[in-house]
């Protein structure tokens, strides 16, 4: 599960990735610093799992996990590969989801690509170049399927109806994730693999409240393109990661930050990609395991190993509510709020769940 993070150069990428991942990636007054991604496993931040770890005495505790990448900076040309665009944009191709950000701060120490500092601007830049890449993937991906289609097959045939309505929505300079689900067809548009269909999540980068006034702009914009932002203070966030636990709380403490701060970031870049933990767990140790949301309880069991889902008998199930509420295992079962589920079964986010096999 891959987070990319993009943007123009020197808006703060590698300082955030720092501050995500407690890394020590280069960060320089130049564009281009970040040649080659640099890429980071980072926890994912979950109360329940301490808890669960508690009530069952787990002497281990196995968070579920979000790898971030760290991707150079785009310019405007950069989909006709202005900047190395083309070998950034490839990065980005791999990635899940993107987190974008974009610079809210002043700051002449750091200079701006742009030499004026344009929230809506910068975001509309990167947009711009990955929609004109789509267009480009598109287009080559319509000669192909245009001629496979003279054979009148009826599935080359909506496919191509699919990319013509998609190539004349993105000419409208709207990002594919916009594009009207009941026209992207019956096999959907996830094969196309498209950089603007990607989810996104907006990390505005800002230093003071000075900044208020450039962060309230861009939050207007984006919230009428259904884009969640979220404003982060990524210097101040990189510096207090490289402190011991002790001292980033008292640090917090000292100048009345949030401790959650860069938990949100996490978890909200886990949510825009529609994944759900549910939990195992015994004395030896608790573990989160990350599905995507709908899904049944035998593949979520074949996420823990093959065998469980090819054997998969039964899901016992507590919501991890009721565990937290009651305190043991024994005191659920005794409250009769235990379940049993079977194939059918959609898992829910915080289930906690012992799967029963066949071998």
């Amino acid at each position: 599960m891959k987070i990319g993070i993009v943007g123009l150069p020197n808006v703060g990428k590698s300082t955030l990735f720092n501050a995500l991942t407690g890394a020590r990636a280069l960060v320089a007054n130049y564009p281009f610093a970040t040649i080659h991604p640099n890429v980071g496993v980072v926890p994912l931040p979950d109360e329940r799992l301490t808890l669960l770890a508690g009530i069952l005495g787990s002497a281990k505790i196995i968070p579920a996990s979000v790898e971030f990448v760290d991707i150079a900076g785009l310019v405007k040309g950069a989909s006709q590969g202005e900047g190395l665009g083309n070998q950034f944009l490839s990065h980005i191709r791999e990635v899940d989801a993107i987190m974008h950000v974009v610079r809210c701060f002043e700051d002449e120490r750091i200079t701006h690509v742009n030499q004026v500092i344009d929230p809506v601007g910068d975001y509309r830049t990167v947009e711009i170049e990955l929609i004109l890449a789509d267009l480009a993937h598109l287009e080559k991906r319509r000669l192909k399927v245009a001629k496979q289609a003279k054979s009148h097959a009826a599935e080359l045939l909506a496919e191509l109806e699919v990319i013509d309505a998609l190539i004349a929505h993105l000419n409208l300079e709207l990002p594919a994730r916009s594009f009207p689900a009941d026209r992207r067809g019956a096999e959907g548009t996830a094969s196309l693999d498209l950089l603007t269909d990607k989810p996104v999540l907006v990390a505005a980068n800002i230093q003071s409240q000075a900044d208020d006034q450039r962060l309230e702009i861009l939050e207007a914009f984006l919230h009428d393109q259904n884009v969640s932002l979220l404003p982060v203070t990524a210097n101040l966030e990189s510096e207090i990661a490289l402190l011991s636990t002790d001292e980033q709380k008292a640090f917090r403490d000292e100048l009345g930050l949030p401790e959650e701060g860069l938990e949100t970031l996490i978890q909200e870049a886990y949510r825009i990609l529609g994944r759900i933990s549910f939990f195992t767990g015994n004395e030896k140790e608790a573990h989160a395991w990350t599905i995507q949301e709908g899904w049944k309880a035998p593949r979520a069991a074949g996420r823990i190993h093959t065998d469980f889902e090819r054997g998969f008998i039964r899901a016992e199930v507590i919501h991890f509510e009721d565990l937290k509420e009651l305190g043991s295992l024994a005191a659920v079962r005794e409250k009769g709020l235990l379940r049993s589920e079977g194939k059918t079964y959609q898992v829910r986010d915080g289930d906690y769940i012992v799967f029963r096999f066949n071998i």
